[in-house]
């Protein structure tokens, strides 16, 4: 029976999987084996971050919304109530947006749904 020779598609995926390591520190961007564990780790990372940041992102919003609006007289909750109330329909990443560039148009939508 004939043998199957592995060399070039062997040396193919090794080298990929360096060539994604490259800039770790240490063995883990020169050595196979701490180079494969390396990027599995990182790609595991990244994909579970990337799902992570919208959760962060929101959080940020909600933060500089509720100083805004607190700046203003209101609170958080009772602020997205009114705009709730009142069938305003701006989400959050806009309205975080306009009280840290525009504070004087967010304070006008404040004053709109007291």
């Amino acid at each position: 029976m004939s043998r199957v020779k592995r060399g070039t598609i062997k040396n193919k995926r090794k080298s990929a999987v360096l060539k994604q390591a490259k800039g770790y520190r240490f063995g883990r961007s020169t050595k196979y084996r701490q180079a494969k564990e390396a990027v599995q780790h990182a790609g595991n990372n990244a994909f579970r971050d990337r799902r992570r940041k919208k959760r962060d992102f929101r959080g940020l919003w909600s933060i500089k919304i509720n100083a805004a609006a607190r700046a203003n007289g209101m609170s958080y909750s009772q602020f997205i109530g009114a705009l709730n109330k009142k069938d305003i329909a701006l989400n959050r990443k806009v309205l975080a947006e306009m009280a840290e560039f525009t504070p004087e148009t967010f304070a006008k939508i404040v004053e709109a749904v007291k």
